[in-house]
């Protein structure tokens, strides 16, 4: 027994599985199993057999403490949930009371039409779903529609009884009339789907191709001479920072531009402020007013009459007289800080190169990490600017302009008619315009501009408002000037086809349609149906290329697939008041910030030693401290609250229902997406993600 005993702890301390059958208490034999070796019985002592007894205990009992332990945490992650749903609920304010509270951009017509829609399908998944377990508990359910169908009608009437031929009579209709056009509706909407799958997939490979080849935007004048300043190229530059009510982000960002280096005599910032609140105004000047005493070529400017949003803005300020006097002009919202360097990297693109129109640099975001929703929008904005913006700036020299961060040649903007007040989206819709123009664009993967991403879905909501009905806007007036415009055939189908209708409208559309609509209804409608690969893989891959470029988010894939498959209610009901011209598509919501960024950068000024560029002067760090400090405290006092969805709670309610309907029809996949789909829109409607709004 010793040699065996000795083999059985050396396997036993190296890991290879033991399993011990105890027959009977009384007996000294005990059978031992191994995987790799055949069964032994041998005798062993009481001494022996209590100590493994106890270790059998203690195995057993930490198995129970890890399993209490999980189980105590997820009752306290219910109850957290509860809790906050129940204050959701009990403090929040639905949507539909505050549409005119700070602006509404969402037009009534639209917002009651469509969420009665979604509550006339709510209702009949419902009703649907009674009856379906009805016949499912009488034994009508079989796994093929057409076996069922012939099951009922073949049964007697007595057989059937009324519930049965009605159920009977319903079958039949929604096989002969309903799901046809489902079907025809699901198919058409899969082929959109691959359509939009194959772009992103071709996106994909051409930002592969980039890194793999090295491929990088290179100014005709050497880098090296740019950057140790032994170059004697300093065009006049106009630097634009439009802001409106900006009391949370203002300071740092006219701080950033004052440190641009960049001969003084060569730059001129203009404060384009369309405040309407007197206490933002006077901060704004008063800021501006610091500067320019501490040597800062920077002029401070107000509208009164606030015509044309942002455009307006930017056009009033280049009607200046001054403005002829400069060759190039850098814009930059609120919260955007650009480095000292900035200029110095972009402005030299354009030196020799008197086609290039825009030099568009990328974003950076001070609180991608700040919670969920941050992390998200961060996916999507780094596969915009990696893999969009940057393969069509390569291999077409066009991109649609982000409105900020860039550099244009004020020739182009001349040339392409200036900029235009008959959209919400000024930054595309003079982009292309100086594309069928002939201008060039280039776009700077490693030049970075820092900002701000909303924290709160409601300031996400209403910007993703904005950024989807005004492309639609835009799409109907320049659809007869691309096509009567002199360039090649390829430029004007990728304008109408790529830019405007696969990536604006198609996107939005079959998101909402196949995912939010289509796919519940095929649960109730069996003859109907999507395919897994259609629900799962595809979706999943997208979202796998997707997310490449921000590496670091890869734990939230299945969330951003969700998030995104929930925002397409946003972007649905955007496209169409857009498209349609309704009122909310002419309303311009300026995103609310948070003033994170400018807490964050105005110590770092604080601490740093002051650093003088060229012609400049560094910022006081008691002002700003002293300001910083007040800034802190009006947020502190603000009150904050959350708002409840109801068009995304209503759509919450009809995917859960159509999953409890897939259960009935042991569709796995189906159940599980649309269970999920669901749970991501109720936690959206109770306004469970990012932060509350003030």
């Amino acid at each position: 027994m010793a040699p065996w005993f000795d083999w059985w702890a050396e396997e036993s301390h190296r890991g290879t599985p033991v399993v011990v059958k105890m027959e009977n208490p009384n007996w000294s034999m005990i059978e031992l199993e191994s995987p790799c070796e055949d069964d032994l019985l041998i005798g062993r002592s009481d001494k022996d057999r209590g100590k493994n007894a106890k270790q059998l205990t203690w195995v057993l009992l930490l198995r129970a403490h890890k399993a209490a332990g999980c189980l105590s945490s997820i009752a306290s992650a219910m109850m957290a949930v509860s809790a906050a749903v129940h204050r959701r609920i009990a403090s929040g304010r639905t949507d539909s009371d505050i549409v005119n509270e700070n602006g509404s951009n969402e037009s009534p017509i639209v917002r009651s039409r469509f969420f009665n829609c979604i509550k006339l399908f709510l209702w009949m998944s419902i009703m649907l779903l009674g009856f379906e377990f009805v016949a499912y508990f009488k034994g009508w359910h079989f796994g093929s529609p057409h076996l069922q169908l012939e099951h009922l009608l073949s049964a007697p009437f007595e057989v059937r009884g009324l519930f049965g031929s009605l159920y009977s009579t319903w079958v039949l209709f929604r096989a002969e009339y309903i799901a046809p056009p489902l079907q025809f509706l699901a198919n058409a909407c899969v082929v959109l789907f691959l359509v939009q799958s194959a772009d992103r997939l071709i996106l994909c490979l051409g930002c592969f191709w980039i890194r793999l080849k090295g491929i990088k935007p290179v100014p005709k004048q050497p880098a090296q001479d740019v950057e140790s300043g032994k170059d004697d190229y300093f065009p006049m530059v106009l630097v634009q920072l439009p802001m409106c009510n900006e009391k949370e982000v203002y300071q740092q960002s006219i701080a950033a531009v004052c440190n641009l280096d960049w001969p003084r005599s060569n730059i001129l910032i203009q404060v384009l402020d369309d405040s309407d609140d007197p206490l933002a105004q006077i901060l704004i000047k008063e800021e501006v007013d610091k500067w320019k005493q501490q040597g800062a070529n920077i002029v401070y400017r107000h509208r009164i009459i606030r015509e044309g949003y942002k455009a307006g803005n930017l056009k009033s300020a280049m009607s200046c007289s001054y403005a002829k006097d400069y060759e190039f002009v850098a814009i930059f919202d609120a919260d955007f800080q650009p480095t000292p360097d900035f200029l110095r990297r972009t402005v030299p693109h354009f030196k020799d190169n008197e086609e290039l129109g825009l030099v568009q640099a990328r974003w950076s975001f001070v609180n991608k990490d700040e919670n969920l929703l941050t992390r998200l929008q961060n996916i999507n904005l780094a596969f915009h600017f990696e893999v969009e913006q940057q393969v069509n700036g390569v291999f077409i020299n066009f991109f649609g302009f982000n409105g900020t961060a860039g550099v244009w040649r004020i020739k182009a903007l001349e040339d392409s008619g200036g900029w235009m007040e008959r959209t919400t989206v000024e930054d595309m819709d003079i982009a292309v315009r100086a594309h069928l123009h002939g201008w060039k664009f280039i776009f700077l993967n490693d030049v970075e501009c820092q900002c701000e991403l909303p924290e709160s879905y409601e300031a996400y909501r209403k910007q993703q408002h904005r950024w989807h009905s005004g492309p639609m806007q835009l799409f109907r007036l320049c659809l007869p000037q691309i096509i009567r415009s002199k360039v090649s055939f390829w430029k004007k189908a990728n304008l109408i086809f790529l830019f405007f209708l696969l990536r604006k409208l198609i996107l939005p559309f079959y998101s909402f349609t196949l995912f939010c609509i289509i796919l519940p209804m095929t649960m109730f409608v069996p003859e109907a149906e999507l395919p897994s690969w259609v629900v799962c893989y595809i979706p999943a891959t997208m979202s796998f290329l997707n997310i490449l470029p921000a590496p670091k988010s890869f734990p939230f894939i299945v969330p951003y697939l969700l998030f995104e498959n929930t925002m397409s209610v946003t972007k649905f009901n955007a496209m169409v008041s857009g498209l349609f011209q309704l009122g909310s598509a002419y309303e311009w919501v300026v995103t609310k910030k948070s003033g994170r960024s400018s807490e964050g950068d105005l110590l770092s000024l604080i601490e740093k030693e002051p650093k003088h560029h060229r012609g400049m002067s560094a910022p006081n760090p008691d002002s700003m401290q002293e300001a910083s400090k007040q800034e802190l405290q009006v947020k502190s006092r603000k009150k904050k609250h959350n708002r409840i969805y109801t068009k995304e709670l209503a759509l919450a309610f009809l995917l859960l229902t159509a999953s409890a309907r897939s259960l009935l029809s042991a569709q796995g996949v189906h159940f599980y997406f649309l269970l999920f789909q669901g749970i991501s829109f109720l936690l959206v409607g109770l306004d469970l993600i990012g932060e509350q709004v003030e």
